[in-house]
């Protein structure tokens, strides 16, 4: 109750009270009590009353102040406030007034049953401390009979307790056995052994060759082993005591009978590495011969590989299917190669006093039955060649050399690891080949479809794709299969891999094997094959579709400018190939290619200009050209020169640019199809073709020749579309002019001709890069029919023109 009334003013109380007398106390004391909480917390006395320090903490007027005057309040607020006000100060004080003594007797009742409890707890202590201090007086008092009562104890056994100490354990030498000791081997103690421990060790002794018959009994043969390690020192050192050689004899024979039960152990190999290595550790231990027990664990590590290789060699037996690699693989590296890790360490723990004989003999154990495993694996590896994906193959093989870490550390003299590293090196590089020949076997399926693609609308009648869509087919089909290959031979030097940091993965492998092998070989393999088409003209050349030749060249001649910088450099990125291997260069590939692209299109235009040149040698030769009637029209394979020359010219411009003529003549310009003009040909024929004529025709032909400009038939082609048709039109007018030399023509046969070769001039002049050489072939042409003409009278050059125009 007096933390009530210190918490706040009483309910009766108001802000008229005055302060003095005795009931004027409690204000004095609550201010105490403020200020020593203000000082505990640290406040000021504005920041304790909750207000901001601005106002002076001195103010009478201040409700919250430490100096609060209430006739000094209530006389400020009868001079300032209205009548209004102050009955609402006066409303809302009340009702504060209620507020803190409604809180006030809340606490009180809260707080009522605590305080009870608290009183009874106190008056409960007191209690209890007045019957613990009665407790700790008696025992105090006991403790002190005790302590009296055990000193008088120890004062009476003085004696003996000095005589029982000496017994077991004490300071004086006693008895002929004080040198007994004791552990695996004659260690010497600091302190000779009491009475008691010497009887307890002359009691194991005699109870020894129980023990162990017990042991054996039991198949507890490490502990025997552990009995017989303990006592054999002693035995054999008071060996001349008649006791002691008894007992040395009985455990001699248990021994013998023990030993011989762990070599038929060892023998029957029925256990496994762990078992048998524990069976040759207790041999060892008993002092059998080394060298036999090594010879003999050898012999049955021998036996339990062997059969491991028997079951991975069945696996991979006549009958198929063979398991999956990376299951064959697991399977060898759990059961061989955990084996073969078992045996290296439990051989080199046991048989480390060997030294490097034994080291030698354990590698060359290895390295036999190593080379068999690599060979199973190597057998199985050869069935994966066929696959295009590598992912199974390289995880397999990246447990395989992972398998293979462990051995290889134990038994670094046998050469597992480099062995395995050979394996995955030989493998990889099959990898390649084997993508190499992919790669060339996709080249040759476009091909293959590119000559369906070219023969099937001749077959059916119908219109096949575009020579530009076959092209773009074949570009992204090779593409696609180069990207396809060099993602496949990617995971070989994947980071996860064991075997990636290898040097011949780092270095060798992208250089020499990606680079040169996979795809500087498919290029010089895809140029070869596309040459292959220009080598034997007369067997190969003549079944390949010239429209194929004009797209390899295309093909090639793209690779030259675009393909093979971006595939060497997509090579060099995804492969980091090093500069210490040599490279080929991309300039030389690009020339090689270039080089192919030009063959392919000079022997194209050769095969053109001999499917004209055959039908024209044809239409000489088999007419007879004396007996021959006037001409009315144009023949028919004149025409068909012409057509096939039209079908060329679109042909070739599917796939290259036009290229560059010269300007067109004056006569050529006047009529569209016609660049003889009445006066020329006038000019030109009439001498030649009058009977007679006082001048010689051959000499004047002769005279002609040496002022023309030589025409150079087979000159290099260049990659357009006007020197691939010029190349074609000089083969064939050639050849007419080379079969017109050799058949002799009637008047009306020289008129043919002329009416041949005016045709052929309207048409095509506008093929070539420069119209005069068509003038100056068919020129020859008509120049030689004259001289081998006994009556040569040429036709009208306006019947001839109305005759080509009408044909």
């Amino acid at each position: 109750m007096a933390a009530a009334a210190a918490a706040g003013p009483s309910p009766g109380s108001g802000p008229g009270d005055s302060p003095e007398g005795p009931e004027g106390e409690a204000p004095e004391r609550r201010r105490k009590a403020h200020g020593m909480l203000k000082l505990y917390y640290g406040l000021s006395e504005g920041e304790a009353a909750g207000r901001p320090a601005g106002p002076d903490p001195l103010d009478p007027t201040d409700l919250n102040g430490a100096h609060f005057d209430p006739e000094v309040y209530l006389d400020k607020l009868r001079r300032e406030c209205p009548l209004a006000q102050l009955m609402d100060s006066e409303t809302d004080m009340v009702r504060q007034i209620r507020a803190l003594d409604s809180d006030m007797q809340t606490l009180v009742y809260e707080n009522y049953n605590k305080f009870i409890s608290a009183t009874d707890t106190i008056r409960k202590m007191k209690n209890d401390f007045r019957k613990m201090e009665d407790e700790m007086d008696r025992l105090a008092t006991n403790m002190a009979v005790i302590t009296d009562f055990s000193a008088r104890i120890s004062a009476t056994l003085q004696d003996r307790h000095e005589r029982i100490t000496k017994l077991a354990g004490g300071h004086r030498r006693v008895g002929p056995a004080v040198g007994l000791s004791w552990g695996s081997g004659a260690n010497v103690t600091l302190r000779p052994p009491g009475v008691h421990a010497l009887l307890r060790k002359l009691q194991f002794l005699f109870e020894l060759p129980s023990r162990l018959t017990k042991c054996v009994e039991l198949g507890a043969y490490g502990q025997a082993v552990r009995y017989q390690g303990r006592a054999q020192a002693v035995l054999q050192q008071y060996q001349h005591l008649p006791s002691f050689r008894a007992i040395q004899d009985d455990c001699q024979v248990i021994t013998a009978r023990l030993a011989q039960q762990l070599r038929q152990r060892f023998r029957e190999g029925g256990s496994g590495a762990p078992e048998q290595a524990e069976c040759v550790e207790l041999l060892l231990a008993l002092g059998e011969p080394a060298e036999e027990l090594c010879e003999e664990f050898l012999a049955h590590a021998r036996g339990r590989l062997e059969e491991e290789l028997r079951s991975l060699e069945a696996e991979l037996g006549p009958s198929p299917p063979a398991p999956d690699v990376l299951e064959f693989t697991d399977h060898g590296g759990s059961g061989f190669v955990g084996g073969l890790c078992q045996v290296a360490a439990a051989y080199q723990e046991l048989f480390a006093a060997q030294g490097p004989a034994g080291a030698e003999r354990l590698a060359a154990f290895a390295r036999e039955l190593g080379s068999r495993y690599f060979a199973l694996v190597e057998r199985r590896l050869a069935q994966e060649q066929g696959g295009g994906d590598n992912s199974l193959l390289v995880r397999a093989l990246d447990r395989f050399h992972r398998r293979l870490r462990a051995p290889g550390a134990l038994l670094a003299a046998a050469g597992l690891t480099e062995a395995a590293t050979e394996i995955v090196e030989r493998v990889a590089r099959e990898r390649l080949g084997h993508h190499l020949q992919g790669l060339r076997a996709a080249f040759l399926g476009c091909l293959t479809d590119v000559r369906q693609a070219l023969a099937a609308p001749r077959v059916a009648g119908k219109e096949g794709p575009g020579l530009a869509e076959l092209l773009a087919n074949v570009a992204s089909s090779i593409l696609s299969h180069i990207k396809a290959s060099l993602a496949a031979v990617h995971l070989f030097t994947a980071k996860e891999v064991s075997f990636s940091n290898k040097p011949y993965f780092r270095g060798e492998f992208c250089s020499q094997g990606v680079r040169e092998g996979l795809i500087v070989g498919f290029i010089r393999s895809m140029c070869q094959t596309a040459q292959s088409f220009c080598d034997s003209p007369g067997e190969k050349g003549g079944a390949t579709p010239p429209a194929l030749l004009l797209l390899l060249s295309r093909l090639c001649l793209d690779y030259e400018t675009a393909t093979i910088s971006y595939i060497l450099t997509l090579t060099d990125e995804q492969f980091l190939v090093q500069d210490q291997f040599p490279v080929t260069p991309v300039s030389t590939l690009c020339a090689e290619a270039r080089e192919t692209a030009r063959r392919l299109l000079t022997h194209y235009v050769k095969v053109q200009g001999l499917v004209i040149s055959q039908m024209l040698r044809k239409s000489v030769e088999t007419r007879d050209w004396l007996s021959t009637l006037e001409p009315r029209n144009v023949r028919a394979v004149m025409k068909r020169v012409v057509e096939d020359t039209t079908a060329i010219d679109v042909q070739v411009g599917l796939l290259y640019e036009e290229g560059v003529r010269k300007a067109q003549s004056s006569d050529s310009s006047k009529r569209t199809f016609s660049v003889y003009s009445s006066s020329r040909q006038q000019g030109r024929y009439a001498p030649s073709y009058t009977p007679s004529a006082p001048m010689d025709t051959n000499l004047l032909s002769n005279i002609q020749k040496l002022f023309s400009e030589r025409i150079d038939v087979f000159s290099p082609v260049e990659f357009n579309k006007v020197s691939v048709l010029t190349g074609i039109i000089k083969i064939s007018l050639k050849t007419l002019l080379e079969c017109v030399r050799l058949r002799t023509f009637g008047r009306f046969g020289l008129q043919q001709v002329q009416v041949d070769c005016h045709f052929l001039q309207l048409y095509l002049w506008r093929f070539v890069a420069d119209e005069e050489l068509v003038h100056l072939l068919l020129d020859e042409v008509v120049a030689s029919a004259a001289l081998r003409c006994p009556d040569p009278v040429p036709m009208e050059p306006s019947v001839v023109e109305v005759i080509c125009e009408r044909g």
